[in-house]
């Protein structure tokens, strides 16, 4: 299993090793004081590169190009995060190091294969994650974690140092919280590598006015999906078809083969080191021929030329970045045909050589995550992130709760219902009490004797706050809180008087160890 058991990281460097190195960090920098999670198929130093296959580990000499890019400019690397196996698939569910949860729970996949990437920067861990994306591997878990994720030109990262996948295809991508973070990464890490031939310089496009804006003529996605996606106006639209049919080539055609011509050798003589879902999907190469392979490329270049006439008319396509969501349950019940489902509107873009920027959509009415994503032609990366820092986007708050509105309690749809999105479990620093008081709601007041007491941190749109505090009754009131890294939060506090003769439940850690071990006694 992963190292600390939420299926997220695989390795990590020790807390001794990351304060020496931040202590090594000058501050003038550009990304000094910024840490960030590499998906266990780029390599660092001092860490093994699994690609999520343990028979597969190998200690790298040196951390790969882009990695020590972001090092030189003061970054620090924490950690190894988990994947989808070979980064074949886009899940989050095809590891033997375990299967991370989106961070808005529910049983939701964190999707894939950058899977434990996304997660660590959603869920407040690291401040920056890098993945790769051959088919969505950058963008599908950004969707589903409610982040941003920038999958770059071909080439404008280097991967050097990266397992890969299909090596014609592959790039490294990048996940944040904030458009601003992805961008100071992007302009540290990308240029050319002179020992990596497939690396490019980056071709800067030049100053127009707004970017004519297409959306699709229709879209295949379930009801949630189709009605946030509905809130992005277009000025035109566009055909896809050939789009569709571009991205169906790359699980239904010879680029399977691709994955091969670097794993083949591993796969023969190790069979028994993949796992069965991963290795059935590359065993499905070795049905193509060399004949095929140029059939396909034939097709394909025609459809890059219909693509091309595409950016006559438009700058930047706007599609939903997944057209539905997927349980674990859900996965587990068709995974090979829900993965094609979640890459439909992702799996075209490396095959035809186009810039993409996912960005967070708010979420469905039951709660489901929301994302769209910003497609241009190649080296149109920076005119797509201009395109999405101008989007209208609504101010937000972020709450501390500790009892009834935690995730799966009763009042929790009150968060959820005013758009209120998950950012993490943390945790106080050790200076509250936490009492039940006579309503049977827990009330969190502050006490130099007291202790650690577990919270959740919630996103909650500035419009709906008023709203939602108008519910909340005397003695809790909002106040400010602190974390246990520090951090000051608003949050739900309790005032002392109603504490006075209500059961001391401190001892159990936090609301929902208390409830369980009630149900046990």
């Amino acid at each position: 299993m992963s190292v600390d058991g939420s299926g997220v990281w695989i390795s990590r460097f020790d807390d001794g090793e990351l304060r020496k190195r931040a202590a090594g960090v000058d501050p003038g920098l550009p990304l000094a004081g910024l840490t960030f999670a590499v998906k266990d198929n780029i390599d660092v130093a001092g860490l093994p590169t699994t690609a999520a296959c343990p028979d597969f580990a190998y200690q790298p000499e040196r951390s790969a190009a882009v990695v020590t890019r972001l090092e030189n400019a003061g970054a620090i690397a924490v950690g190894k995060t988990n994947l989808d196996q070979f980064a074949t698939g886009l899940t989050g569910a095809r590891s033997p190091y375990g299967s991370p949860e989106s961070v808005f729970g529910g049983g939701l996949i964190s999707g894939g294969s950058s899977s434990g990437s996304a997660v660590a920067v959603a869920n407040g861990s690291v401040d920056f994650a890098l993945g790769t994306d051959t088919a969505g591997s950058g963008r599908v878990p950004a969707a589903l974690n409610g982040i941003y994720g920038i999958k770059p030109t071909r080439g404008l990262l280097s991967t050097l140092g990266v397992v890969p996948a299909c090596r014609s295809l592959d790039c490294v991508s990048i996940f944040a919280r904030d458009l601003s973070t992805a961008r100071r990464v992007m302009r540290v890490a990308r240029g050319p590598e002179r020992d990596d031939p497939w690396s490019r310089e980056g071709r800067r496009q030049g100053k127009r006015g707004r970017p004519r804006i297409g959306v699709p003529e229709s879209i295949e996605a379930d009801a949630g999906q189709e009605k946030a996606f509905a809130r992005f106006a277009g000025d035109t639209t566009v055909d896809i078809s050939p789009l569709l049919e571009a991205g169906d080539l790359l699980y239904r055609g010879p680029w399977v083969a691709e994955r091969l011509a670097d794993l083949g050798d591993f796969l023969a003589s190790n069979p028994d080191a993949f796992l069965p879902i991963t290795r059935e999907v590359l065993k499905t190469g070795l049905g193509y021929t060399a004949a095929d392979a140029f059939r396909a490329q034939h097709r394909l270049q025609e459809l890059r030329a219909a693509a091309d006439r595409m950016w006559e008319h438009i700058d930047v396509l706007v599609l939903p970045t997944i057209g539905t969501t997927f349980t674990h349950d859900e996965i587990a019940e068709d995974p090979i045909g829900h993965n094609l489902t979640l890459g439909r509107y992702t799996q075209f873009a490396n095959l035809l050589d186009l810039a993409a920027v996912t960005v967070p959509n708010g979420f469905t009415e039951d709660g489901r995550p929301a994302s769209i994503t910003l497609f241009g032609p190649a080296f149109s990366d920076d005119t797509l992130m201009e395109l999405a820092l101008s989007l209208p986007r609504e101010d937000v708050m972020t709450l501390a709760v500790v009892g009834l509105h935690l995730r799966g309690e009763p009042r929790n749809d009150e968060l959820l219902d005013r758009g209120g999105r998950l950012l993490r479990t943390t945790r106080t620093a050790p200076c509250y009490r936490l009492y039940q008081l006579p309503s049977g709601a827990p009330g969190l007041v502050r006490d130099k004797g007291g202790a650690s007491i577990e919270v959740e941190l919630w996103q909650l749109p500035a419009s709906k706050v008023g709203g939602f505090l108008a519910g909340i009754p005397a003695p809790l009131a909002l106040g400010r809180l602190e974390l246990e890294d520090g951090a000051q939060v608003t949050g739900f506090l309790c005032e002392a008087y109603a504490a006075n003769g209500a059961p001391d439940i401190t001892a159990s850690g936090g609301w929902r160890n208390h409830r369980l071990k009630g149900s046990h006694s």
